[in-house]
């Protein structure tokens, strides 16, 4: 079964093609895509990914979790994929990853599972609860920041302050958000081959309450879109664009296989208070797939932005796939 994250990227290359989007990333207008109704199709497929960053006094804990599901005829599917890390313990075993039953056929929402609960709506704010890992998400109201449409298909990004409650401890942060609904497509019953490569996204909480999202994919199938960039800023609950951005790979490091992960980052790009210079390190890496001539992982980064005058630090999730 290919993972959710995995899956999310396939979706984000299937959807490219069809979404007129610039290297300068445009501030969202207002879709409510997550609101309206469905478009009338027996084959689709919707995701709601999280990435929650956040510090307290015992360091920094990353959660992310993506929620998949779709509908093949008369079939419906749903399906987690999460991960978590603890600055200080490393990669934390957590339960809920894999398919489950979607019995109500639920689509416009996430539908509930054995492990996981969900109540309200990104718009409006969200609590996320897994009594089994011991774990309690909750967000406020998610802004858009960044929105695409083409036909039918939607996708939306936003950031929102949230608070992990986790092994007894009260944990303040960001969440970066993702949507996206696309019909006549179902990766989780259908296979789709040859979309893109090397994709890097990087989920991003500057000094503990601003939000940096960045990725770069390239694809010979997409050519028009080939070295594709794109991404937001939020300072103080503010979406700022990202003029003339840039991903720049630093290093890179054998995989097993024929291929490199990137390791380290230089991002540029000019905001509403001039240039931006983030300088990026990944510290520890977890491979999730690994084709041989190709892989899926996720890392953990820090670094230090420069921006309007000021040097902020980063850390954050990376989601690459080679």
């Amino acid at each position: 079964m290919v993972s959710g994250w995995l899956s999310r990227v396939l979706v984000i290359g299937l959807l490219l093609p069809m979404i007129p989007i610039q290297v300068d990333a445009e501030i969202a207008a207002p879709a409510d895509a997550a609101l309206e109704e469905l478009p009338d199709s027996t084959l689709i497929y919707v995701s709601d990914y999280f990435s929650f960053v956040g510090q307290d006094s015992e360091g920094h804990v990353a959660f992310a979790l993506d929620n998949n599901r779709g509908r093949d005829g008369a079939a419906y599917q749903a399906e987690h994929f999460l991960i978590l890390h603890d600055e200080r313990r490393g990669w934390i075993n957590v339960m809920g990853n894999g398919p489950y039953e979607n019995g109500r056929k639920e689509l416009k929402t996430i539908p509930d599972s054995p492990v996981f609960r969900f109540q309200g709506t990104p718009l409006t704010g969200m609590t996320i609860a897994s009594e089994p890992n011991r774990l309690t998400l909750r967000i406020d109201a998610i802004p858009q920041r960044i929105s695409n449409r083409h036909n039918r298909a939607a996708t939306w990004m936003g950031s929102a302050p949230a608070v992990l409650t986790w092994n007894g401890r009260s944990i303040g942060g960001r969440v970066i958000y993702e949507y996206v609904m696309m019909p006549d497509f179902n990766r989780l019953t259908r296979t789709y081959w040859g979309m893109w490569k090397e994709f890097q996204g990087l989920y991003l909480v500057a000094d503990k309450t601003d939000d940096v999202y960045a990725h770069s994919q390239r694809s010979e199938r997409l050519a028009p879109l080939v070295g594709m960039i794109a991404g937001f800023a939020a300072f103080n609950d503010q979406t700022e664009s990202m003029k003339d951005l840039n991903v720049e790979p630093l290093d890179r490091e054998w995989a097993f296989g024929f291929y490199r992960w990137p390791t380290a980052w230089r991002i540029t790009w000019t905001g509403a208070a001039g240039p931006a210079v983030l300088i990026l390190t990944q510290s520890e890496h977890k491979r999730i797939a690994n084709w041989v001539i190709g892989g899926f992982s996720m890392g953990i980064v820090k670094g230090e932005l420069e921006y309007a005058g000021e040097k902020r630090p980063i850390y954050g999730l990376a989601e690459l796939i080679m």
